[in-house]
């Protein structure tokens, strides 16, 4: 355990700042597997809305700094080509 002051402080940050990202990417991974439910299951309208609500919790992993934006980019896209293929 840390002796100093500023070290203390920056331990009880970090386990706040961990759990929120954990909360985040949580979100984020059930969101895909609803995403990936709903495409397997062959409904379209769920898949679209599921397709909506991920690419929303995909945003916001960026905003607060959990996901890296090309990583992002890259999960969107490949949602985006599933949904697609399965549409068309």
């Amino acid at each position: 355990m840390a002796n100093i002051k500023s070290a203390m402080k920056r331990a009880k940050t970090n386990e706040i700042s961990r759990l929120r990202n954990k909360m985040v990417k949580t979100n984020l991974k059930t969101s895909v597997k609803k995403f990936d439910l709903a495409v397997t299951e062959g409904n379209v309208e769920a898949a679209q809305e599921a397709f909506r609500l991920a690419t929303k919790k995909i945003d916001m992993a960026v905003t607060k700094g959990v996901l890296h934006k090309n990583t992002a980019a890259r999960k969107k896209s490949t949602l985006a080509r599933i949904l697609n293929k399965m549409t068309a």
